[in-house]
């Protein structure tokens, strides 16, 4: 049975953060200076890991790293509060990288790489690197090497066969700074191989995943779908007891909402509104 597992982003680039910096930033000089705090005091999260770098170019800059389970819409907007907030509190430029982790479930979708807007003639843009992991060549976890990638394994690019996780779980077992990983490597094997085979592979039992915050997510996720799909359920014969095979038509508008509140709202909504047109203006 592996040891519990300290499975933090901070702990993860921790183990090598000079080639990890290297590698989100395709800058070949650079070194990693300081890992710092990255709590800003007028917004409620951290940003995952902020790190002080420095390069014979560029001098002196912040290394903004956002890790995401999957890409998020609110994204873009996040990338800049960030970068304008690390700015702010370290007087340092900022180069911010945005890494996925795992695909959209629901299909590829453009992951953009900026955030722009313009109001009454002003303009915003926040440029920002995108590294989707499932993109990423599993060679590179092992040549570079980015030590950081190892538990990644599996969902990298080419990764997803058995001797390359048992390659991974090898150099993961045989450095003590590293053998805590092992639950991470063995939950993202789990995504693409037969449950039984990754319990094979690490021979121990797979319940210690659900010590996992990121199978904690998956899980959270999961439960929010179901709702979501019972408040469409809901929504849909709602639309169709009221306002027939014409308020059905609302529906494919309707289904690309995520929100669940927003959803709630159309969904009471339709109890209260006379004609379809309420409806329309409410969505």
């Amino acid at each position: 049975m592996p040891k519990s597992a300290d499975i933090s982003t901070k702990k993860l680039i921790s183990l090598a953060p000079d080639n990890w910096v290297k590698w989100v930033t395709q800058i070949p000089d650079i070194t990693a200076q300081e890992i710092l705090n990255s709590e800003f005091q007028w917004i409620s999260r951290e940003s995952d890991v902020l790190i002080r770098a420095e390069s014979p170019q560029y001098g002196q800059f912040l290394v903004l790293n956002e890790l995401q389970l999957r890409y998020k819409p609110e994204m873009p907007k996040r990338m800049r509060a960030y970068a304008a907030l690390a700015e702010e509190k370290f007087d340092l430029p900022t180069y911010p990288v945005l890494i996925n982790i795992l695909k959209d479930k629901e299909g590829d979708i453009e992951i953009p790489t900026r955030y722009e807007s313009e109001f009454a003639g002003l303009q915003v843009r926040q440029d920002y690197r995108v590294i989707n992991l499932w993109e990423v060549d599993v060679e590179i976890a092992f040549q570079q090497p980015v030590l950081s990638l190892l538990p990644f394994v599996p969902i990298l690019k080419g990764g997803a066969e058995e001797n390359t996780i048992q390659q991974a779980l090898q150099i993961l077992r045989a450095d003590e700074q590293l053998n805590q990983l092992e639950t991470v490597l063995a939950f993202f094997a789990s995504f693409v191989l037969d449950s039984a085979l990754v319990q094979q592979i690490m021979r121990w039992d797979m319940a210690v995943l659900s010590e996992s915050p990121w199978y904690q997510q998956i899980l959270r996720e999961g439960e929010a779908r179901g709702i979501r799909r019972g408040i469409l359920s809901g929504i849909e014969l709602g639309l169709e007891l009221k306002f027939g095979a014409e308020g059905l038509q609302l529906m494919p508008e309707i289904s690309h909402f995520s929100d669940l509140e927003r959803l709630k709202a159309i969904q009471r909504a339709i109890l209260t509104v006379n004609t379809l047109d309420e409806l329309r203006q409410l969505i």
